[in-house]
């Protein structure tokens, strides 16, 4: 007899199965049979301040697990959610949003209940939820409910990307058969791909016949198969090689041959040289937004380079599908002569690498400024950190950090939702946390938070999910007085970027810290920010750790936005 399990338990078990082991989100009244069964799965609840943040905490589970949840009610709550599940679908972060809704039978009645329009029309939030997500189901039959739930779930990692998943509020505690449990979602197994296995000896055909080849690693393609595969590429041919905003941490930045985020207009001379001469760019997972790409100045030639994607390969003008990364980049590291490869670029000009600034060459009494802080930062990163980066000063200033190897670190790229990386921190130091526990405490759970005043005005609440889950992040609070990127674009003087000016090193307090048990510091000169970096309780403590550094409203990161701000200046100033 096959074992009876209910659809809400059924659809847990599966989260854990794929790596899930904490389910982010709120409490509502349609959503709240289906909590119940969460603990019994084995899973544990994080119950976040708003749907929004627990949208984006669960994307920063995503990105360090590989699959991320969020559980919120009908209407109200997944509005409330849906520009989190946007970043994550142009970001390519696979979260699961569990939507609990209204009971079948009145749906069908069209009632007229609270979280609707009035109209008895129950449909519309999740063709809303349709344009944000690459899957979507309502659970409507308990015979196809196990399929449903794991059609989208298959998608949401395979795609990598969010899914959409309505459960009525009758359904979650009915009985269904749990025999699917024992088949393996992710079972990809690929037979033979003529037309994929043609692409790679075109592939290898383009490599060996370059005179100047190199190679931009972006991070449309987020599979850990790929990314180590085209990490082994990186290493054994030594091709010059860079990353994007996107893919940064992906590579280990340490070998000779990286030389960090290619910024198109903005790199050194030399470096825009060799990209802009090079007759082969080998580009893995090309994210070519405006921000990733340094205002499209950084965009490879499509005249020379060979674009992988997930699922297609473009060899200068000619695309061929059903040649997916996952099949195509394995095999181009199995069948490339290393010795071959070496010898079509044995030497090339010196390029500049970024690298961390010492403190002894900084001016101890002397203000912190943008142009060099950011580096200097870097003396306190190690392996197994996770970094994030707010849209800001910091997003824009963390391009150019060293980071050692096994660190992540995510920056904005494209949905630049400002505020989003304090949630997503909460859901990042919680994953490294669930995976360190299951490898038996071995491991690091350092999270370390760049955000800027305003981005942290917009999503504050969610240090008292930090605090209460006692998760070990450290908060960089960079106080320069309002949206200093704003008045870089536009605005410099202008009220309209101006913010409240808050007590922040009393926020931990505030939300739910006992008094004085969370370390919190201040620095304004280069001499203060060195003696935090050498505070062992705050940079080897645990559970939430705040600095507060004090900059100009008018000083920005090297780069685009210092590009701006002279812009600003010198038109205030005509």
């Amino acid at each position: 007899m096959s074992t009876r399990i209910t659809i809400a338990e059924y659809l847990f078990r599966r989260l854990g199965q794929l790596g899930a082991k904490s389910i982010h989100g709120v409490p509502g009244d349609y959503n709240l049979p289906l909590l119940d069964y969460i603990t019994p799965a084995g899973l544990r609840w994080i119950g976040n301040a708003n749907e929004l943040n627990g949208g984006y905490a669960a994307d920063g589970y995503a990105r360090i697990k590989g699959i991320g949840a969020l559980v919120t009610t009908f209407g109200v709550g997944e509005l409330s959610a849906i520009n989190a599940v946007a970043g994550a679908y142009v970001e390519r972060s696979p979260v699961v949003h569990i939507v609990g809704c209204p009971a079948r039978s009145a749906q069908k009645s069209q009632v007229h209940l609270h979280h609707t329009f009035n109209d008895g029309d129950f449909s519309r939030f999740a063709a809303m939820h349709s344009y944000a997500t690459i899957a979507q189901a309502k659970l409507w039959d308990i015979r196809t409910a196990a399929e449903e739930i794991d059609q989208v779930l298959r998608q949401c990692v395979l795609q990598s990307r969010p899914v959409h998943l309505q459960i009525p509020v009758d359904m979650g505690d009915v009985e269904i058969s749990g025999e699917r449990l024992h088949t393996d979602l992710l079972d990809t197994t690929l037979g033979p791909m003529s037309l994929a296995d043609a692409v790679v000896d075109a592939i290898l055909d383009k490599l060996y016949s370059a005179k100047r080849p190199i190679i931009l690693m972006d991070g449309e393609v987020r599979d850990p198969e790929v990314i180590e595969s085209a990490c082994r590429i990186i290493a054994s041919t030594k091709w010059p090689t860079w990353v994007t905003c996107f893919s940064k941490g992906l590579v280990d930045e340490t070998l000779p041959n990286v030389h960090g985020i290619y910024q198109g207009a903005f790199a050194p001379e030399a470096s825009q040289k060799v990209f802009k001469e090079s007759d082969l760019i080998l580009c893995v997972g090309p994210h070519l937004s405006s921000a990733n790409t340094f205002t499209f100045s950084a965009l490879p030639d499509p005249k020379v380079t060979i674009f992988i994607n997930d699922t297609d390969v473009k060899i200068l003008d000619e695309i061929t599908e059903d040649a997916p990364a996952k099949y195509v980049v394995p095999r181009l590291v199995e069948r490339l002569d290393q010795s071959r490869a070496q010898s079509l670029y044995q030497q090339y000009p010196a390029l500049p690498k970024d690298s961390v600034v010492p403190f002894s060459s900084l001016p101890k009494d002397e203000p912190i400024t943008q142009d060099r802080v950011w580096r200097a930062l870097s003396n306190m990163f190690r392996e197994g950190d996770v970094i994030l980066g707010d849209v800001g000063t910091a997003g824009y200033g963390l391009r150019d950090v060293i980071l050692p190897p096994t660190a992540r670190i995510f920056l904005p790229v494209t949905w630049h939702s400002i505020g989003a990386q304090l949630p997503a921190s909460q859901g990042a130091a919680l994953a490294r946390r669930d995976i360190v526990e299951s490898a038996g405490g071995k491991g690091s759970t350092r999270t370390i938070l760049m955000i800027g005043d305003g981005s942290f005005q917009v999503t504050a609440q969610e240090l008292t999910t930090i605090i209460r889950q006692n998760l070990d992040v450290i908060v960089f609070l960079i106080n320069n007085d309002g949206y200093t990127i704003e008045r870089a674009i536009h605005g410099l003087s202008e009220e309209y970027n101006d913010i409240g000016r808050w007590n922040y090193l009393l926020a931990p307090e505030f939300f739910g810290s006992p008094k004085d048990s969370v370390r919190t510091a201040t620095a304004r000169t280069w001499g203060e920010l060195e003696s935090v970096l050498n505070d062992k309780d705050i940079i080897d403590g645990n559970g939430l750790r705040m600095v507060e550094i004090f900059m100009a409203r008018d000083d920005c990161p090297v780069g685009p936005m210092s590009m701006w701000l002279e812009k600003q200046k010198s038109r205030v100033s005509k």
